[in-house]
C-alpha cells in the first residue's frame, strides 16, 4: 500500500512518529484535529483500512497525495511505483528513510516488531477461516499463553485490545463450526481462559456487572471443554469478584463451591480456592474457617502436582508467594498484629520484591504491602504502616486497579479505628489514601523497578 510506503520513506513506522507530523498538518489547515488512536493508525498502516472522513484532509495535507492514491496497493512484483511528487509544505523536511534507522531505540524496535507480529498472526488466522487449519490453534495457544503471562505484570490498558481480539478470534472459530471435532475441546478451553481473563479485567476496572456476566460465559466454556480444573478456577474468580465488591458471604459461597469441585485435583487451583475461603471467612469474622482453610492449603501444597493450568502460569497458578500473601491477609482481616504475623507479612512482601521472578505481579506486591501496613496498624505502629504503604501510594494511576484501591482503603479504615488516629502521621496518611483512586491514563509508563 502506497500510504505505508510513503510513511516508511519519511522514516515513520509508529503512531508516536506519525502524530507530530499529523498535528502540524492539521494546524496548517486551521482544523481542530482529533488524534487517531494508536490502534487506528495500526489499522491504516498494517491492515490497509481507509481512514474515516474526519482524518482524511489532514492526511492529504501531511503527505501531499489524495486518499485514493495513498490507498493504492504496491504491486506484488516488489518494483515500487514512482510516487507522485509530494505537495510542498511548510515546516521541516521529513527525515530520510532507511530500512534500519541508526537512531531507533529498543522500545521503538519492540513496538514496531509487536505490530508486525500482530499483523502476521492476523494473516495466519484469516487464511484458515474456511476451516481451523494446522497453524490456527498453535497461534491461538501462543497468543493466549502470552496474555496469561502478561496480565499480572503489566497495566491492563496495554493488553486489553489484544485480549478482546483473541477472544473474538476464538469465539469466531467456535461460532462458524469450521473445525474438526478433535479441535472443539481445545477451542472451548481457550475460550474459557480468555473469558476468565476478560472477566478479571472488568473486575479490575470496577465494572462488576460485566465481570459477573463474563464469568458466567467462562463457566459455560469450561463445562463444554469438560475441564473441572478450569471450572473450579472460574468459581474462584467469581469468589474474587464478590470479595472485592465487599460481599464476603457470596465470596465464601463461590469459594466453597469451587473447593468442593477441586478437592480431588492435584494442581494449585484447589489451594487457591482454600485461600479464597479463608479471606472471605475472615471478613465475616469466622476465625475457625480461616484456620482450617489455611492449614489445609499448606498441607495440600506438599502433595500438589502442577497441571495444565499451572504450566500456563500467570493468573492460572497459585504460587507459594501468593499463598503466603493470602494467608497473611486473612489473619490481618481478623485484626491480628503479633510479631509472628508481622514476620509472615514481611515474607509475603519479599516474595514479590523481584520483578524477574516469574510469579511476580504488581497487584500482589501492592496487596502484600497493604497487608503489612494493616498488621503494623493492629500492632500500634502507625509510622511503620505509613512507611510500608508508601510504594503503593506512589504507584502511577494506570497500575491502580480495583483490588489495589480497595486494599488501600482498608488500611484507611484501620487507621480510623486506630487509637493513634489523631496523630499527625495517621491524619496525613488517611487523607492521602482518601484521594488515592486514580484517573487512569491510556498510555502508561513502564513500571518502576
Amino acid at each position: 500500500m502506497f500510504f505505508r510506503l510513503e510513511l516508511q520513506r519519511r522514516g515513520i513506522r509508529s503512531a508516536e512518529e506519525f502524530l507530530p507530523h499529523y498535528r502540524r498538518a492539521a494546524e496548517r489547515l486551521g482544523l481542530r484535529h482529533v488524534d487517531p488512536a494508536p490502534k487506528t493508525f495500526e489499522g491504516w498502516f498494517y491492515d490497509g483500512r481507509r481512514p474515516q472522513r474526519v482524518f482524511r484532509p489532514v492526511i492529504v495535507e501531511m503527505l501531499g497525495h489524495t486518499i485514493d492514491a495513498l490507498w493504492t496497493d504496491v504491486p506484488a512484483t516488489g518494483v515500487l511505483p514512482q510516487a507522485p511528487a509530494p505537495v510542498p509544505v511548510a515546516g521541516p523536511s521529513p527525515p530520510a528513510a532507511s530500512p534500519a534507522r541508526p537512531g531507533m531505540d529498543m522500545s521503538e524496535m519492540r513496538r514496531s516488531g509487536a505490530m508486525a507480529v500482530r499483523r502476521a498472526r492476523k494473516y495466519v488466522l484469516q487464511t484458515d477461516r474456511e476451516r481451523v487449519g494446522d497453524s490456527t490453534l498453535p497461534v491461538l495457544h501462543d497468543h493466549v499463553a502470552r496474555l496469561i503471562t502478561d496480565y499480572p505484570r503489566v497495566p491492563l490498558s496495554t493488553i486489553w485490545d489484544d485480549l478482546l481480539d483473541a477472544q473474538d478470534q476464538v469465539i469466531f472459530n467456535l461460532e462458524t463450526g469450521r473445525h474438526r471435532p478433535s479441535q472443539l475441546g481445545d477451542l472451548n478451553f481457550l475460550a474459557g481462559i480468555l473469558a476468565f481473563l476478560v472477566a478479571k479485567g472488568f473486575n479490575d476496572m470496577e465494572d462488576r456487572e460485566q465481570a459477573r456476566t463474563m464469568s458466567l460465559l467462562a463457566t459455560s466454556f469450561a463445562r463444554d471443554a469438560e475441564h473441572p480444573g478450569l471450572l473450579a478456577l472460574v468459581h474462584g474468580l467469581q469468589s474474587l469478584i464478590e470479595y472485592w465488591a465487599d460481599r464476603p458471604g457470596d465470596a465464601l459461597f463461590y469459594a466453597e463451591k469451587g473447593a468442593a469441585l477441586s478437592a480431588d485435583l492435584r494442581g494449585t487451583v484447589g489451594l487457591w480456592l482454600l485461600g479464597l475461603q479463608a479471606r472471605a471467612a475472615a471478613i465475616l469474622g469466622d476465625e475457625e474457617t480461616v484456620r482450617i482453610a489455611n492449614r489445609t492449603a499448606f498441607e495440600r501444597r506438599e502433595s500438589s502436582v502442577p497441571d495444565d493450568l499451572d504450566e500456563l502460569g500467570g493468573l492460572l497458578t497459585y504460587s507459594l508467594e501468593k499463598q503466603v500473601y493470602y494467608a497473611v491477609e486473612s489473619e490481618a482481616h481478623l485484626g491480628h498484629g503479633d510479631a509472628v504475623l508481622l514476620g509472615e507479612a514481611e515474607e509475603a512482601v519479599r516474595g514479590f520484591s523481584d520483578p524477574d521472578n516469574p510469579n511476580w505481579a504488581f497487584g500482589d506486591l501492592a496487596g502484600a504491602q497493604c497487608n503489612q501496613a494493616l498488621v503494623l496498624l493492629h500492632g500500634g505502629d502507625v509510622d511503620g504502616a505509613a512507611q510500608v504503604i508508601r510504594p503503593v501510594l506512589d504507584l502511577e494511576p494506570v497500575y491502580r486497579n480495583n483490588g489495589i484501591i480497595v486494599s488501600a482503603q482498608r488500611v484507611r479504615q484501620a487507621l480510623a479505628a486506630s487509637r493513634a488516629r489523631t496523630a499527625v502521621v495517621a491524619r496525613d496518611l488517611g487523607e492521602e489514601i482518601a484521594v488515592f483512586p486514580p484517573r487512569r491514563s491510556s498510555f502508561p509508563s513502564p513500571p518502576r523497578r
